[in-house]
Parts: structure tokens; C-alpha cells; sequence
């Protein structure tokens, strides 16, 4: 279970990552740091919802598997972790437009 419950978190923490690869630049230029290696972040900002779904597949499957053991009263917090992130990264992802024009809008 512990395999299972770790590669939740690594897919939720992957999610998050991929879903503020775009915001992410915008707030570090806010913070004064240069914008010339923003043109990485095209390439993962195209794989984002791959990531997020199978981000999204590891949890379910985490639940499903802590649930079929009966470890999921000892585990639901870390199972509550996982799926607040990525769900995080799914908001983050579907206001992403509106993330970046308020940014835009503070420079």
C-alpha cells in the first residue's frame, strides 16, 4: 500500500508542478527575474492534461486500492493530501487565462 500511497503523491506533486508552469513565470517577472527562459515551459504547458490525468488515475487508484485493503481509516488524511492537490492543479490548470491576465495586469 505505502507504493501505492507514494506514487499518489508523486503524481500529485508532478500535477501541481505542470499546472503552475505557466503562472509560475509570470509571478517570478512580478518578482523582478528575467523572462528569456519562459520559452521551456511551452513544452510541458503542452503535456499538462496527460499529466493531470494520470495524476488524477494514481489517486483514484490509491483510494480505491486503500479501500479494497481496509487501511483507508489509517490513511485517509495522506489519501485527503493527495486529492486536494490535485484538484489544486486542476483548478490551477482551468483558470489558467484568468491566473495570467491578473498577473499580466499587476506589472
Amino acid at each position: 500500500m505505502q507504493k501505492y500511497l507514494s506514487l499518489s503523491y508523486i503524481g500529485s506533486l508532478s500535477a501541481l508542478g505542470v499546472a503552475t508552469c505557466c503562472v509560475l513565470p509570470m509571478t517570478m517577472m512580478l518578482l523582478g527575474l528575467g523572462g528569456s527562459w519562459i520559452a521551456i515551459f511551452g513544452q510541458i504547458a503542452a503535456a499538462s492534461y496527460y499529466v493531470l490525468a494520470v495524476s488524477t488515475a494514481l489517486v483514484a487508484i490509491s483510494w480505491l486500492v486503500s479501500y479494497q485493503r481496509g487501511s483507508l481509516p489509517k490513511l485517509k488524511w495522506w489519501l485527503l493530501g493527495t486529492t486536494a492537490m490535485t484538484g489544486l492543479a486542476w483548478v490551477v490548470v482551468s483558470h489558467e487565462a484568468r491566473i495570467n491576465d491578473f498577473l499580466i495586469m499587476q506589472m
